[in-house]
């Protein structure tokens, strides 16, 4: 599901690069890739027991993402697996925000800043952004950026809704993030590289399924 590496969909680490500051002065900047990606140690790389207050926390971060975006916030959602009751997950709340047009990055980056959000560009991922609060580890939320109605968009819901909808997938994939972690805990490139296969399959069989229903 989600991990702070867009690079790849499944969490896969690039080679590093440099460094950005958090609100470039015009979307047409080119991006460069954010040093933290490649950090091994984050104290946030555990698994704990589902909190129902993620949900309430959850919720209050997206109105107030909301609330500032105005009309540019087209949808505002809670997904990864802190979004499936009952399911252990790492203490970060994943949200997805979709803009009407991902390429216009002045019109969120800005008031995401003001939130206390800290981009986290990766150049292999032109229209999917990854942003951080508080900017420093360990984080509390993870922001994903996408397009409305775009794949990203689509596939992120998918899971989200099969993982909900089929308890013994998400019993499966706690057990699955238990393991990894317990291999060494806090190193979160091993925990990334280690989900990297289960999640690409996860999707796979998730968003077959959204579509199916569709």
């Amino acid at each position: 599901m989600k991990c702070d590496n867009p690079a790849n969909k499944h969490g896969r680490a690039a080679p590093a690069g440099q460094t950005m500051s958090a609100v470039p002065s015009s979307e047409a900047q080119e991006l460069s890739r954010h040093r933290s990606l490649d950090d091994r140690f984050d104290s946030a790389v555990r698994i704990v027991d589902y909190d129902p207050q993620w949900q309430v926390l959850a919720g209050a971060e997206l109105s107030r993402i909301k609330g500032l975006l105005g009309t540019v916030a087209v949808r505002v959602e809670h997904v990864g697996s802190t979004a499936v009751p009952g399911l252990a997950a790492k203490p970060v709340l994943d949200l997805q925000l979709s803009v009407p047009d991902i390429k216009q990055r002045d019109a969120y980056l800005e008031p995401l800043a003001a939130l206390g959000y800290l981009f986290v560009p990766e150049p292999t991922s032109p229209d999917y952004h990854f942003f951080a609060k508080p900017p420093q580890r360990p984080r509390s939320y993870h922001l994903h950026v996408c397009e409305a109605a775009s794949q990203d968009e689509f596939r992120h819901l998918a899971v989200r809704d099969f993982l909900r909808a089929h308890p013994d997938e998400a019993a499966s994939y706690a057990a699955l993030k238990r393991e990894v972690v317990a291999r060494a805990p806090g190193d979160r490139l091993v925990y990334i590289d280690g989900k990297d296969v289960y999640v690409a399959a996860l999707e796979e069989r998730a968003v077959t399924w959204a579509r199916s229903a569709i």
